[in-house]
This record gives C-alpha cells, structure tokens and sequence, in this order.
C-alpha cells in the first residue's frame, strides 16, 4: 500500500497546521497526516511548523515558547491566508487527534530545531496515550537525539529520520545508530533509485519529502518508495 501524507494538511487551502487544512485532507481522502508540534510556554503541545508567528501573523514578535496556551489561543492566524479564515489560531494536538479518524496515519514530528524542547518527547507519548492513539503513528525528527528519548521511553513506537541534506550512505547511519526506525524520510531532491533500494534491503520504509508534482510522484513510485509528503491533495487521487 502507498501511504501518502498530507504535508500540514491540505495548506493549499487552508492555513498550514490548522483544523481545516487537516478536515480538507481528509474529505480529500488523504490515508495519513503529516504536522508539527512545539511546546507553549506552559508545556501545552501545539501544532505549528514555524517557531514563530512571522508568516502568519507579522504583528506578533517572539517565539511559540514565549507564550502560554491561553496567549496562543488569542493570535490569528488565518487571516494572511484568506479572510474567510481570520480569527483562526493554532490548535493543539489533542485537538488534532479529536477530528482524525482512528485508521488514519499520523507522522508526529517533533520540531526540536533551532528550539530546544526539553522533555516534549514524554509529553508527547503521555498526550498519544491519553488519547488512545499510538497506533498508526510514526514520530518522526531532524533532531536525532529527540527519536532516542522517545525510543527510550515507549521502545515500540515507530520512528522516522528525518535527513534534510544529503547524506552519505544514510540506511548506514541509521543502522549504526541503534533506534528503532521504521521509515527514512528523506528530502526528495536527492531520492533515486539506489538511495530507496539500498534503504529497503535493510528493512526501512523510505517517505520523501517534499512531492508536489505528479511526473515526480510517478518517478519516486517507480523507484519503490512507500509514500511521500506532499502539498498537493491532487496527489492523492493518483
């Protein structure tokens, strides 16, 4: 099976990381989500790519960790993207988990860079767990060292690694690094063919990022990846 994940939803349209970019994705039929999550200056999990509010919100200086949730709740983020969405904040994760099916794929990633989130990785299990939601999940990151705190925490749940530049050999580094991954996901720029075979000969499920265009999609499918995130929801009738 294709598992395709809806990069923050359906951002085309609506604002990234919202509720209606998430409920666009899935009318659309997306089988997975993809999102983001930080903490609040009270240790509250939101959903947002940006550590801070400049693309959305210009007036707001300061970052997601210089705010409580109560704060956070009162910063529009949906009117730079159109005004039918004015007034719209980030929502938190169990809000997210509240509107996503339970079959639905959900790749967590843990946005720990340049944000140090000291102990998101235990907040973030205890909320899945809260919410009975740890299957279907993988938690992925750029910070490597956040997938070993989770791992060292719940030893079953899936990881995915993150690499935004171009590895040597990564299935290696993966290897060598003793996690529990389930899945590489690799920029998409630099996914051939041999860099998807040799990640599947030891076992990895390979989900590049970021795929927008149909003709690549068909290309990355061609050379055997799993799925891949992707901006477009055109993608996922294909």
């Amino acid at each position: 099976m294709v598992l395709n994940f809806a990069h923050r939803g359906s951002l085309t349209e609506a604002p990234e990381n919202t509720i209606p970019a998430f409920e666009k994705a899935i009318d659309r039929g997306a089988k997975g989500l993809e999102l983001d999550v930080q903490l609040t200056k009270d240790d509250k999990l939101v959903v947002s790519h940006d550590h801070t509010f400049k693309r959305h919100n210009k007036d707001v200086e300061g970052r997601i960790r210089d705010f409580s949730l109560e704060e956070i709740r009162q910063i529009d983020v949906g009117s730079s993207f159109g005004k039918q969405f004015a007034g719209l904040t980030l929502p938190t994760l169990d809000e997210v988990l509240a509107i996503a099916p339970n079959d639905l794929h959900l790749n967590i990633e843990i946005k720990n860079i340049p944000v140090i989130y000291d102990g998101i990785e235990e907040i973030l299990l205890a909320c899945l767990s809260d919410n009975h939601r740890l299957d279907h999940v993988i938690i992925s990151s750029f910070d490597h060292v956040a997938l070993k705190k989770v791992q060292d925490q719940n030893a079953d749940i899936p990881l995915g690694m993150l690499f935004y530049y171009r590895p040597l050999n990564a299935w290696d580094y993966v290897t060598r690094s003793g996690l529990n991954i389930r899945s590489i996901h690799p920029h998409h720029v630099y996914t051939d063919r041999n860099f998807v075979e040799n990640c599947k000969a030891l076992g990895y499920e390979v989900y590049p990022f970021t795929v927008n265009a149909t003709e690549r999609y068909a290309e990355l499918l061609d050379y055997g990846v799993d799925g891949v995130f992707s901006n477009n929801p055109e993608i996922f009738d294909k």
